[in-house]
C-alpha cells in the first residue's frame, strides 16, 4: 500500500466508514509505516471541526441520484464475473458513507478494478466518500481530497523533515516568540515555523527575509494565527549562513523591497 492509499483509507477510518477488510488493512499498514500517522491526526481533526460546526442535514434525493448517475458514467470494465466477497466489500462500502436505500443495478456498475481506470473498491469508497461530504458542507464545491490536502507549507516541512540532510535552528525572542527555521539544501527549500507570535496592527504583516550579510532579501509574507502559530514558506534560495528574519510592513509587503522595520525575529542558521 503507498501512502496515497492509505491517505484514503485515514479519511474512511474518521469518518468510521470503513469496511471490515478496509480497516484491517489500514491498521496493519499503519503499523508498519508509523511515520503516516499525520494522516491520521488531520483526517480526525478536520472531521471534528465540521461535525461540532454544521448542523446535520438529510439530503434531498436528487443528490443522491446524481452520485449514483456519476458513478454509472465512470470507466467501466469489460462483463466479468464478480465473486461473492467481492460483492459483499462494495455494498459495506457503500452502506457506511450512506447509500442511497435502493442500490444501483448490478449491472450498471462493474465492482471489480479495471486495469484501464485504477478503480477498485477503495477508490469506489473514495468517491462516494467524497460526495458525503459535500453533503454534510451544505452541498459547498469541496471534496473530500481537498479539505485533507494539507497546506502546501505543511507539505514542504514534512519534505524537509524526510530529507537526509534535514536542518534546524531555534530561536526565543524577548515576548516570548519562539521561531524554528527548518531548511534542506537537497530540497532546496526553508521553512519557518513560530509559536506565541502576536498578530500585526490592522493593515500591517510579518514579512520573511533571507539576510545574506548585510543584503535582506525577500521571502514572502504571512500572518500567525489567534493562537500565534504560523508554517511559513520561504520563497527563493537559501544560501549557507543566511540569517532568517521577519519584519513588520504594510499589508502585502514592504513597497520598496527593503525592510522599514528592525527584525521581530532573527534565527542565525550557521
Amino acid at each position: 500500500m503507498n501512502e496515497r492509499d492509505f491517505a484514503d483509507l485515514a479519511v474512511g477510518h474518521a469518518l468510521n466508514a470503513l469496511s471490515e477488510a478496509d480497516e484491517r488493512a489500514y491498521q496493519e499498514a499503519l503499523a508498519g509505516n508509523p511515520h503516516w500517522d499525520h494522516h491520521v491526526r488531520d483526517a480526525s481533526d478536520i472531521v471534528t471541526a465540521i461535525s461540532a460546526s454544521v448542523e446535520p442535514v438529510e439530503p434531498p434525493p436528487s443528490v443522491r441520484a446524481s452520485l449514483f448517475a456519476r458513478i454509472s458514467e465512470l470507466p467501466q470494465d469489460s462483463a466479468s464475473p464478480v465473486d461473492e466477497s467481492s460483492s459483499r466489500l462494495d455494498e459495506e462500502d457503500f452502506a457506511a458513507v450512506g447509500a442511497a436505500p435502493v442500490a444501483p443495478e448490478r449491472e450498471s456498475v462493474t465492482v471489480g478494478p479495471s486495469a484501464a481506470s485504477g478503480w477498485g473498491p477503495r477508490r469506489w469508497f473514495t468517491l462516494a466518500a467524497s460526495f458525503a461530504a459535500v453533503l454534510v458542507l451544505g452541498f459547498g464545491a469541496v471534496t473530500v481530497s481537498q479539505i485533507f490536502a494539507p497546506p502546501a507549507a505543511v507539505v514542504a516541512l514534512q519534505q524537509i523533515e524526510d530529507a537526509p540532510d534535514a536542518q534546524s535552528a531555534t530561536a526565543t525572542m524577548p515576548d516570548g516568540t519562539v521561531a524554528t527555521a527548518h531548511w534542506s539544501p537537497s530540497t532546496g527549500q526553508s521553512v519557518l515555523v513560530t509559536d506565541g507570535m502576536p498578530a500585526p496592527e490592522q493593515g500591517k504583516t510579518y514579512e520573511l527575509w533571507f539576510v545574506r550579510g548585510e543584503t535582506p532579501i525577500a521571502a514572502g509574507t504571512f500572518e500567525p494565527d489567534a493562537d500565534g502559530k504560523a508554517t511559513a514558506v520561504l520563497q527563493g534560495e537559501m544560501h549557507s549562513g543566511d540569517v532568517i528574519a521577519v519584519t513588520i510592513e504594510p499589508a502585502g509587503g514592504s513597497p520598496d523591497g527593503t525592510p522599514s522595520t528592525a527584525p521581530v525575529v532573527a534565527v542565525a542558521t550557521a
